[in-house]
């Protein structure tokens, strides 16, 4: 899909074809339109193929008067009842005429900008408006991590009541996440650092000003991945301790009950053999009454000493 922008009175709204000062937005381009983008824009084939690669890390690079910004994006999707935060990659081109972005699929970040919501924002002022969509994407990240640290809240105070899978594997993926998030903060940030030198975009005093504040935030959300990550690293290793604990615990309590009804099992099955020649030459065996009293008391004896022991 290929889709058109332009900034109309303050605000970006979508026009009908390409115009000069527009921006070009490409969503999971089919062949035609990968072949278009070539031969009618004049854009690099290495560059399109490197902004529709799942696995391409964040970098710039400069070729043939053209210039390519790849970024991981934050993305949240809900997958059944987990909530799974991950990033993906999209690509920025900036050629002579046009300003293009591709990437696989649709984005928080394109889809505040297409939807209109960013504002004062100029779609002819292509570095500062590749500078305001990586503003947008860090900010987007740093809103991401307050969601995660809630949700890690949340799903702690549940497992303090009741240890459960759900709530682990829930854990578990959130912490999958801040991973993910770190490692793609931390290319965005060199790529931001790079472009900051002025070598790939020719950069104004404004545009200065405003990549710096990218940097802030970029930095300042990688601060926040490695508070989180460690403190949710050392919440999983704490419960893990519990449910081991706890594991212990029921097995000692559960050896303790098996010691204490084995003791009348012993006794009735030895008063209940018969010895010599038709005769019971145990003692105390004149009656079931004693058998039962000894029973007892040495089932309570050995209970009582569990009981101290905190067996129970």
């Amino acid at each position: 899909m290929i889709a058109y922008y332009k900034t109309v009175n303050g605000r970006i709204e979508p026009v009908p074809q390409r115009e000069d000062g527009c921006w070009v937005n490409v969503i999971a381009p089919d062949e035609d339109e990968f072949n278009a983008l070539i031969h009618v824009y004049g854009v690099e084939p290495e560059f399109l193929r490197a902004a529709l690669d799942e696995e391409e890390s964040a970098h710039v690079d400069n070729e043939g008067g053209q210039t390519l910004v790849v970024i991981d994006v934050p993305c949240v999707e809900k997958q059944e009842e987990n909530i799974l935060y991950f990033t993906m990659p999209m690509g920025i081109i900036i050629t002579e005429r046009d300003l293009i972005t591709v990437s696989l699929r649709e984005n928080p970040v394109l889809m505040e900008f297409s939807g209109g919501l960013v504002k004062n924002v100029h779609t002819g002022r292509k570095t500062q408006f590749v500078l305001y969509m990586m503003l947008r994407m860090a900010s987007r990240y740093l809103q991401y991590l307050k969601q995660i640290d809630k949700h890690t809240n949340y799903l702690e105070s549940l497992l303090r009541k009741s240890m459960k899978n759900k709530e682990l594997i829930q854990l578990l993926d959130l912490q999958k996440s801040l991973v993910y998030f770190q490692t793609s903060l931390k290319s965005d940030e060199v790529t931001m650092e790079k472009i900051l030198r002025g070598r790939y975009l020719k950069l104004y005093d404004e545009d200065q000003e405003l990549l710096e504040d990218v940097l802030i935030e970029i930095k300042q959300a990688i601060e926040m991945s490695n508070i989180y990550l460690s403190i949710l690293s050392g919440t999983m290793d704490a419960f893990a301790s519990v449910i081991s604990n706890n594991l212990n615990i029921v097995m000692k309590v559960l050896t303790s009950i098996t010691i204490v009804m084995a003791i009348p099992t012993m006794i009735f099955s030895y008063y209940g053999m018969n010895i010599g020649d038709g005769r019971n030459l145990l003692p105390l065996s004149g009656s079931i009454l004693y058998p039962l009293i000894i029973a007892v008391v040495l089932t309570g004896v050995v209970g009582i000493i569990l009981y101290k022991k905190k067996m129970f």
